[in-house]
């Protein structure tokens, strides 16, 4: 990546080199700050971005070469490939073979909307990292939350669990706890690993606040702004928050119904060197499919020749299949991060979950862990523990995977009624991401019908908080404890009428 070097500001406009041949078509040239910290990779796609989605360029128009653009800004060759394919992954340009790059969309209008007064609580539209969608104390019907309803989890167990998590001994009151997290805890978790998965040390396991505490970890750990970083798309929302956040650049895979597309993953490693890859192997969300066996050996088979790290979320794994496929398992966490959590089988209130690593890197991972946050909570740690070490743990998910089960036929046959085809069938799990092939009236988006539904009371997850690229019809991942809902059946009837 290039570091901005110089002071000079650029004034944007529009110039058209000389040739003697045919007249070449206009241009920008950027206004890029070479005294602002950041990469010029950064600067060149925020600033197209802008035009792009202001109008300034429209559909359909060409951008210079590769060539021409690094001359006529002043920059190398290589930053301008990088941010020509972000912007391709945005999906604000597209590539034709022999011709080049084009723009290849600006954001619709917002569609005018006659829904009612939003419920009091609720905000007006939706958003990925809205409180609504994951503090549950909203009005709303939680359609598109990542959480099960709590008698689904066995609300006796995890009480239990938090009345014994509070009899802490006293001499435990000082301190922050231990740094990898409450040792029992880790024990039993590197003991049931190595029983069904893989072989793991106590000292392997490393306790944070969620798994998506241990994503930002691992981010804080291995990445620096300016790095590559590969995830499916579509794929987990907040994580391409997260990647960005860290001033890092996520590239999505294609993930459907048969798994990653090896050849695209394949091309885009060759070209752009990612740093590493976060990975649902099992039960994806939103998809809730699962990798192959043979998938995952050739996943593995990339990340060592192109020597990237691969970050499996395996936060799914209890709700699935044994025998499912496990990239910690097949690689013995040389080139694999394992992350873990209970919030899917327990309660997403115990904000536990785990990183499981070599020997060589925990202690980074630690080191970075009680710079951002010291240690994580023990009481939260002793009440998973009593609650996955009981005899009826075990059950109890048994139990969750066949109401699961129950519910998601329920949900595809539902949303199958209005006029809605899944866009996979899930293996497993608590999501079904299904919608319209086309939109049902002009101008009409996901997040538009969201921002409709939340002010009628219902909290949807549109196709766009999960993908990079401008989505292929209008979808939404549901909550199979909720979709089967009339509430929920009418309003989708009625907007599929383009009501």
């Amino acid at each position: 990546m290039e570091e901005a070097v110089l002071t000079e500001v650029v004034p944007p406009e529009y110039v058209r080199p000389a040739s003697s041949m045919a007249p070449e078509p206009t241009w920008p040239l950027l206004a890029i700050e070479r005294h602002r910290r950041g990469s010029l990779v950064d600067q060149i796609v925020g600033t197209i971005s802008a035009m792009v989605n202001e109008r300034q360029l429209s559909a359909g128009t060409k951008m210079p070469s590769v060539r021409q653009f690094a001359k006529c800004n002043g920059v190398s060759t290589f930053t301008v490939v990088e941010a020509y394919e972000r912007l391709h992954q945005l999906g604000l340009l597209s590539s034709r073979r022999g011709s080049g790059f084009f723009v290849a969309r600006s954001l619709p209008q917002a569609p005018q909307s006659s829904a009612p007064a939003s419920l009091p609580g609720l905000q007006s539209e939706i958003d990925v990292l809205a409180p609504d969608l994951y503090s549950g104390q909203a009005e709303a019907l939680p359609v598109g939350a990542g959480w099960l309803p709590p008698e689904w989890y066995g609300e006796t167990t995890i009480l239990d669990a938090v009345r014994h998590a509070m009899k802490i001994p006293a001499g435990r009151l000082r301190g922050y706890g231990h740094p990898l997290g409450f040792p029992a805890l880790r024990q039993h978790l590197a003991a049931t690993l190595s029983a069904e998965l893989f072989a793991v040390e106590p000292d392997q396991v490393l306790l944070t606040n969620g798994a998506t505490h241990a994503f930002d970890l691992v981010l804080r750990t291995l990445t620096r702004p300016g790095d590559v970083v590969l995830v499916e798309d579509p794929g987990y929302s907040n994580l391409l928050a997260l990647v960005r956040h860290h001033g890092c650049i996520p590239v999505g895979v294609n993930r459907t119904e048969a798994g990653l597309d090896m050849e695209e993953l394949g091309r885009q490693a060759a070209l752009l060197h990612p740093k590493l890859m976060f990975v649902n192997t099992v039960l994806q969300n939103p998809l809730g499919t699962s990798l192959s066996q043979a998938q995952a050996h050739r996943l593995l088979a990339l990340a060592e020749q192109y020597d990237f790290w691969l970050v499996e979320d395996d936060i799914y794994r209890e709700l699935a299949q044994p025998g499912e496929a496990s990239l910690a398992a097949m690689d013995g966490l040389r080139r694999v991060i394992r992350v873990g959590s209970f919030s899917k089988t327990l309660s997403p209130v115990l904000r536990v979950g785990s990183l499981c690593a070599s020997s060589s890197l925990i202690p980074e991972l630690l080191r970075v862990k009680m710079v951002a946050g010291l240690t994580t909570s023990e009481i939260n740690e002793r009440a998973v523990f009593h609650a996955t070490s009981t005899r009826g743990y075990r059950r109890m998910v048994e139990r969750l995977a066949i109401q699961l089960d129950d519910a998601r036929e329920r949900t595809l046959e539902a949303l199958r009624g209005v006029g809605l085809s899944p866009l996979a069938r899930p293996r497993g799990g608590m999501f079904v991401s299904a919608g319209w092939d086309e939109a049902p009236a002009p101008g009409v988006s996901g997040r538009s019908i969201a921002d409709a539904a939340l002010r009628a009371g219902i909290l949807l997850a549109p196709g766009e908080f999960f993908t990079q690229r401008e989505p292929q019809g209008v979808w939404f991942r549901f909550n199979a404890a909720y979709a089967a809902n009339p509430q929920l059946l009418d309003f989708l009837r009625q907007h599929g009428q383009g009501g």
